[in-house]
């Protein structure tokens, strides 16, 4: 029960830090897209864009502590955590549709800079509001960003965005002092090459979950060494490894075991042990083994290719 409470006690604390956090973005979200039509200036609203990809990041992780909560069904066999997936795949198109919009402005802007007029006092005020509000959320945040993956992330997105508030408040000083008013578009330029990587890597992990490839990090090798090393092992086949979601890796393989293990009952230990090993070396919680005497493996290829 003391458990259960402090692992509750934690999701309902991480749930009011995003629930903060999305509040204060939220609010900033609209305080720059307003202040970017005020002034003219293409990175306010590329630092918006930036915004909005940490607003839509921080829902994802509120959505997933709820998700998480939900019990497996006997069609949703795994729960629902894969939304989170979904989620994030919409997240990194959005946030690479931003990116391609702010990089072709920027441009078209540096060539042919046209009539525009850049407000540089309203542009570096709004972006120092920006930069108050990132900072707000990364203090509300922190706190939690060494107990849960979920949290981390929430926590590097606003991090993320807070370089792109820095930048809006260097062109607005340029331009300030300088007149340089192309100094915006650069800014928005370089806003744009701070969300590419972040798009490019949501989509990379989103596209090896639905795929259902090994996790980053997972050496199958490894792992089947690891298997082979137990005491009355004699080799592994099938195996898989995938992850229903970010940080939730799944494993499953058919063990040989020697006849004598089966006779002397000794299989729930080698189980047990199995099941530790994974846990504790590769933070697989959820594995499953087939373990099956060596005749039984001699004509197993004709069902399991």
């Amino acid at each position: 029960m003391t458990s259960h409470s402090h692992n509750h006690s934690h999701g309902v604390t991480n749930r009011t830090r995003l629930l903060v956090a999305i509040g204060i973005i939220g609010v900033f979200l609209v305080v720059e897209v307003v202040g970017a039509l005020v002034s003219g200036s293409l990175a306010l609203l590329a630092d918006a864009g930036h915004m909005l990809s940490d607003l839509l990041g921080l829902l994802i992780a509120l959505v997933a502590l709820g998700i998480a909560s939900r019990p497996a069904t006997d069609r949703q066999t795994f729960g629902y955590q894969r939304a989170e997936v979904l989620g994030a795949l919409v997240n990194g198109l959005l946030i690479g549709g931003i990116a391609v919009f702010v990089a072709v402005e920027g441009v078209s802007r540096l060539i042919d800079p046209g009539e525009a007029t850049v407000l540089g006092l309203p542009m570096l005020l709004v972006a120092l509001a920006g930069l108050i509000a990132n900072l707000a959320a990364l203090l509300v945040l922190r706190g939690a960003s060494k107990e849960s993956i979920g949290m981390r992330g929430a926590y590097l997105e606003v991090l993320g965005d807070l370089f792109g508030s820095v930048a809006a408040i260097v062109a607005a000083a340029v331009i300030l002092l300088t007149g340089f008013t192309q100094a915006d578009a650069i800014a928005s330029l370089v806003i744009a090459a701070l969300i590419v990587p972040r798009a490019f890597i949501l989509l990379r992990d989103v596209v090896r979950v639905l795929t259902e490839s090994a996790p980053t990090g997972t050496n199958v090798e490894e792992i089947r060494q690891h298997i082979l090393g137990a005491n009355g092992v004699v080799d592994v086949h099938d195996v898989h490894v995938w992850a229903i979601t970010s940080g939730n890796p799944v494993f499953t393989a058919h063990v040989v075991v020697t006849p004598s293990l089966f006779a002397s009952g000794g299989t729930g230990a080698l189980l047990d042990e199995l099941s530790g090993c994974l846990a504790a070396h590769f933070d697989v919680e959820h594995s499953t083994f087939q373990l099956e005497p060596a005749e039984h493996a001699a004509h197993e290829d004709q069902f399991h290719r």
